[in-house]
């Protein structure tokens, strides 16, 4: 196990953000179910504000995100990991296709595959209805409200959440990804502000898929089991939905959520194939091929579609712009949940796979249920058509009674909800519980208290909006609730876009001064004697314990750090050693700061981590199972190399081989400056240890 994959310190919560987002949903939710019609008449006035005055901008801002994301996997930048250097992913790729898939999609994906195509054939934004041209365009713009627009913002959460916390061992956090322009105050008031917003904005967006699960389950019971159609039947179904979320959720990402995706995929798979095979499998072969086609050729127009000089009002509310906003909502949630499994990956296998994997599931389940939706309807039965469009939770099942074995395929799909809808309702407690917590390490999760918490909280304000207006309550309080967020979207992608900018400075310092480096190493090392290669060698066979750390401390780190001090003051420059003891394992470390300027500083700090004794190991570790490695610890991060072992001169070199790279990127950074006319600024660094201890 890693070092920084050891708890550090209790959970805490963050006061503003859990009582500020706890309040406020508490209290509208009942206010909507004190007074429903209050309630819907002014959600449905801001939403109508919010349409007319930043329509434009949710397309405009959906495409930069998306932009930026293809920007920086097919960049010099894609190389850069989600962890250090030398880690390696956690999940295969089956699995981990799984989890991106069902974590950022949820019975919503049932629910809209056939209404979405028959309501967008019916009522095109343009066009007239139940043409070919209608028809072309209606699994097209389903496509589009589910394509890699959507999973653009969700890549982009996830891999500037995954850099900060396991490369910069900054906290799981949506304020960490801000660390580059606001420095230490992520950890104040204005951090505080960006997770609030990020847990509203998830709660809305979760509530939306539990209100869509709590309609079309209700459903597919009274088909199945003739359970009435009802509140109190919708009431039941929320508290399953809190306890088997609550469960789920205490069983952590490896054995709850994870084994649900897996599922989820298998029997959604079967589903698929099930009507795939006895329909018309060759002429829904021929219109899926289709659909690729003209989903690709109308992408480019499709995307920043306004309809300035015909605008459909009702139609851009209900569909893109609440989709937009929906996707925004679910950033902050899916983001950090992506974040959580996708460490070891670069960032080039990250967006490639988040952009392609899921849609390539999504696309071909919405392509093959459309379309089938829409033979049905071309085929001349306009009941169904109608049923679809007006009532979306019975257009599903009705969809399916068309075809052989209906208890089947609708027990299969009851199934397959059921678990869409807990996957979504326990990932969300899992994620709204890690944002309103200080957690010593990214993958330490909130308490088992503050989960069932925020499960409660959701299902509460779920029964309220399916009070105040049903699905579409909850729609149009998303498009109110994923605006505020969407901004906060623009500084993360500055945020990371300066980061990787500042992280590839630094490799071209490191390559700039290596020839000297090695340079003056030969010089002091030489060539001359056994001595140094054998001394060599026994330092890396050697896996030393406790008493041996403290004897380097004492003989080589302090020394070595102490005299470079001293001789940087003697030059006129400050410097300090620091020194402190690491919680995790009580040993000492220590560390030489230099003040840079008014807003800078150079940290080089040798920090002991207690690691198992490998397997390999040739001497005998019948005294101690476990050996200390010292590692070298910059600014920016851990360097992942272990100087244990080293000589005074030795670590002396390597510390002024560093100082040496932190001033040539300095100088690099300030030409970089001079030429883009930016000023050459950087957050305050921290005083004495790394970002987030």
């Amino acid at each position: 196990m890693r070092s920084q994959d050891v708890p550090t310190g209790p959970v805490r919560l963050k006061p503003v953000v859990f009582f500020g987002s706890a309040l406020l949903v508490l209290a509208i939710s009942i206010w909507a179910i004190i007074t429903p019609s209050g309630a819907e008449t002014a959600i449905g006035v801001a939403v109508g504000k919010i349409s007319h005055w930043f329509g434009w901008y949710y397309f405009v801002a959906a495409t930069l995100y998306l932009l930026f994301v293809v920007f920086i996997g097919v960049s010099k930048y894609g190389t850069v990991k989600l962890g250090p250097k030398h880690s390696k992913p956690d999940y295969g790729l089956f699995t981990w296709g799984a989890m991106l898939f069902a974590a950022g999609i949820g019975i919503d994906l049932m629910f809209f595959s056939v209404s979405g195509p028959v309501s967008h054939y019916l009522a095109p934004p343009q066009g007239d209805p139940e043409t070919l041209e209608a028809a072309r365009q209606a699994v097209v713009w389903t496509l589009f409200h589910y394509g890699i627009t959507g999973w653009g913002m969700y890549a982009l959460m996830g891999m500037a959440l995954g850099y900060f916390s396991f490369r910069y061992r900054l906290p799981l956090a949506i304020r960490s990804a801000l660390y580059p322009i606001i420095g230490r105050r992520i950890h104040g008031r204005i951090g505080d502000a960006v997770d609030l917003a990020a847990v509203l904005g998830t709660v809305f967006g979760i509530g939306v898929t539990l209100g869509i699960g709590v309609v079309q389950l209700n459903y597919g019971l009274k088909v199945l089991f003739d359970v009435p159609e009802g509140l109190a039947a919708r009431i039941a179904l929320i508290v399953v939905a809190v306890a088997m979320a609550t469960v789920s959720a205490a069983s952590g990402v490896d054995k709850g959520i994870r084994r649900l995706s897996q599922l989820n995929i298998l029997l959604a798979t079967l589903l698929m194939l099930y009507i795939l095979v006895v329909g018309e499998p060759f002429r829904l072969l021929n219109a899926v091929v289709q659909n690729v086609g003209d989903y690709v050729s109308r992408f480019p127009s499709m995307t920043l579609n306004t309809f300035a000089y015909d605008r459909p009002t009702e139609w851009l509310d209900a569909w893109t712009l609440f989709f937009w906003a929906w996707w925004v909502a679910w950033a902050p949630f899916v983001g950090l949940f992506l974040a959580r499994i996708s460490r070891g990956r670069t960032l080039r296998e990250f967006v490639a796979a988040t952009l392609v994997i899921p849609f390539l599931f999504t696309g071909l389940f919405l392509a093959v249920f459309g379309n089938s939706a829409l033979f049905v309807v071309r085929d001349g039965n306009t009941e169904f058509g109608e049923t679809a469009m007006s009532v979306p939770e019975q257009g599903f099942y009705s969809l399916l009674a068309e075809y052989p074995g209906f208890l089947f395929s609708a027990g299969l799909a009851t199934f397959v909800g059921l678990l869409l809808y807990v996957t979504s309702a326990d990932s969300g407690a899992l994620v709204m519980g890690n944002l309103s917590a200080e957690l010593p390490t990214p993958v330490t999760d909130a308490p088992s208290w503050l989960r069932i918490f925020w499960a409660v909280a959701t299902g509460l304000l779920t029964l309220a909006m399916l009070i105040v207006g049903g699905v579409q309550a909850l729609t149009n309080a998303t498009i109110i609730m994923g605006l505020p967020f969407s901004f906060v979207m623009f500084l993360i992608m500055a945020g990371l876009y300066l980061a990787l900018r500042t992280e590839r400075m630094k490799e071209e310092a490191r390559v700039t001064t290596l020839p000297g480096a090695l340079s003056g190493r030969m010089a002091q090392h030489g060539l001359q004697g056994a001595p140094n290669w054998r001394r060599r060698l026994a330092r890396t066979m050697a896996f030393p314990g406790r008493r041996a750390a403290a004897r380097f401390v004492d003989q080589v780190c302090r020394p070595a750090l102490q005299e470079v001090a001293e001789e940087l003051r003697q030059q006129g420059a400050e410097a300090e050693v620091l020194e402190g003891t690491v919680e995790e394992n009580g040993l000492t470390h220590v560390g030489l700061r230099v003040p840079i300027g008014p807003d800078d500083a150079f940290l080089y700090e040798v920090r002991p981590v207690e690691l198992p004794t490998p397997a390999f190991a040739v001497r005998s570790v019948s005294t101690h199972d476990t050996y200390v490695r010292f590692e070298v610890r910059l600014t920016e991060g851990n360097q992942d190399y272990d100087v244990m072992g080293y000589t005074k001169e030795q670590l002396i070199a390597d510390s002024l081989d560093q100082y040496e790279r932190h001033l040539e990127f300095l100088r690099v950074r300030h030409e970089a400056a001079t030429r883009s006319g930016l000023p050459d600024h950087r957050p305050d660094a921290p005083d004495a240890h790394l970002p987030g201890e």
